[in-house]
């Protein structure tokens, strides 16, 4: 099955991570399909960068988003673009 969710980057203490496309069977931080986006929770107000063509794409493909990833698809709007 593939999943849509967050992939850690930066340094110790300084996380920002990427929105990427996996199989579920890869390890956080492992191979990946696609990035489609990023999310930098270091920032007031976080930074949510989003793809939004790119993620409706996958989930009409029938890719799941992890809980975390779903609350930021919420925020770049991606369930509006879903419904057109």
């Amino acid at each position: 099955m593939v999943k849509i969710r967050l992939r850690r980057m930066g340094k110790k203490h300084q996380p920002t991570y990427r929105v990427v496309v996996a199989d579920e069977r890869s390890p956080r931080d492992g191979r990946f399909i696609e990035a489609i986006g990023r999310y930098n929770p270091r920032v007031e107000p976080s930074e949510v960068v989003i793809d939004t063509d790119r993620a409706v794409e996958w989930l009409r493909k029938g890719a799941q988003p992890t809980e975390a990833v779903s609350k930021l698809f919420q925020i770049a709007g991606v369930p509006e673009k879903l419904k057109t």
